[in-house]
């Protein structure tokens, strides 16, 4: 029994509501393993690990747009410690790989008597069942890896998917790229295959007179150690009129690299990567691309289904939400933060400690002040300097 299974087993409640037997809908993990295909893993961690860095934050938003920063225990479930086994990181990591491993993930909101959260715990299940009661409320009966089933209610479920299409709430199954994992397979068994073939030599040896097995065997065995052994270092062989020697070539069929290429990208492709972004030699541009067809739609969705989750209309309506972000200038060159700092700062648009973060260099005392250049004034300034230069010219004519 693993370490959630102890957690479920004393720390789930689940409401007296009585169920519908019938699954309204129900999801299970691809058991081909596609965890296991070497081109589909490292991409999956490439967009886990970067995801992993999105920062979840708990803020207010007041009507005159002013943000501050909300609950601090929530803040730190959110940022450092989900549950007593792993860090934010971790907990991302592993909802992220889950999603693009089934297209579903499903992490549960731990909630103490009076309804305020103190855990996060990700749910590794081999199945679930989408279940509803007699209300048409929802609840998701999974079946954890030990064989145990638990059921939660859907309100105090983390719920993320991909291709969401077939299904009223779950996302569509990995189907569509079984045919490129098998490819995947099949090229990395052919060129093992193709290894061990060419390390090998194969051949005919013919003798023109009649044997016993057990001579025949013999001097098979006298003609491999003399010729087809490591000590053959001459690569020739020598036969008398009593026998020859009829070697098979043998071409093993292994993809060249254009083909080897294909095979990757249309695993990529489906997972929405390339592969500078997979061996981190990615550029500004190609980063940035990344972060806004990939890691920010996974932002989005996260902010979206915790602020949900978390809080109700009333708390929503008085401007409570989670939100997901990352330093967008994170993946920048230095010469990039540089001109983009001398930029903004003399319009006053950022703070010294705002400027110092974007160089990942430490918060100074007093640095949350705004430096504007002398040239630069007020909007409302300069009408009202237009207005009076304008009532002025009249004057004088």
């Amino acid at each position: 029994m693993g370490i959630l299974d102890r957690f479920f087993n004393k720390s789930v409640r689940v409401s007296n509501s009585k169920l519908i037997t019938e699954p309204t809908a129900t999801f299970s993990s691809y058991n081909g393993d596609a965890y296991a295909n070497d081109v589909y893993r490292e991409a999956v961690d490439a967009i886990a690990r970067n995801a992993g860095k999105l920062k979840g934050s708990h803020v207010i938003k007041y009507a005159d747009h002013n943000k501050v920063d909300g609950d601090c225990k929530l803040n730190r479930l959110l940022q450092v410690r989900p549950n007593p086994y792993m860090s934010a990181y971790d907990l991302i990591y592993k909802l992220v790989t889950h999603l693009f491993l089934q297209n579903n993930s499903f992490a549960y909101l731990d909630r103490e008597n009076r309804g305020n959260l103190v855990g996060i715990y990700p749910i590794t299940a081999n199945n679930v069942n989408i279940l509803s009661d007699v209300n048409n409320k929802l609840f998701c009966c999974f079946t954890l890896k030990s064989g145990k089933q638990v059921t939660l209610p859907y309100s105090d479920i983390i719920h993320l998917r991909r291709y969401f299409n077939d299904d009223d709430v779950l996302g569509a199954d990995n189907t569509a790229i079984i045919p490129g994992l098998e490819l995947a397979q099949t090229q990395n068994d052919g060129i093992i295959s193709g290894i061990k073939a060419g390390a090998s030599i194969r051949g005919i040896l013919t003798f023109d007179q009649i044997m016993s097995p057990t001579k025949l065997k013999e001097e098979k065995e006298a003609f491999v150690k003399d010729y087809l052994s490591m000590e053959n270092g001459t690569g020739l062989v020598a036969t008398d009129s009593k026998m020859s020697y009829t070697p098979i070539e043998n071409k093993p069929v292994i993809l060249n690299a254009d083909q080897a290429k294909e095979v990757k990208t249309k695993i990529y492709d489906y997972l929405g990567i390339t592969e500078p972004i997979v061996n981190s030699s990615y550029t500004e541009d190609q980063y940035s691309a990344f972060y806004e067809s990939t890691l920010e739609p996974i932002a989005t969705a996260l902010s979206q289904e915790f602020t949900a989750k978390l809080f109700n209309d009333r708390e929503q309506a008085y401007g409570n939400s989670v939100l997901f972000e990352s330093g967008r200038l994170q993946f920048t060159s230095n010469k990039t933060k540089v001109n983009l700092i001398a930029q903004l700062v003399p319009y006053g648009l950022l703070t010294i400690n705002q400027a110092l973060e974007i160089l990942n260099l430490p918060a100074v005392e007093d640095g949350d002040r705004r430096l504007q250049a002398l040239n630069m004034i007020d909007a409302k300034q300069a009408l009202e300097y237009q207005g009076k230069g304008a009532a002025a010219s009249d004057a004088d004519d």
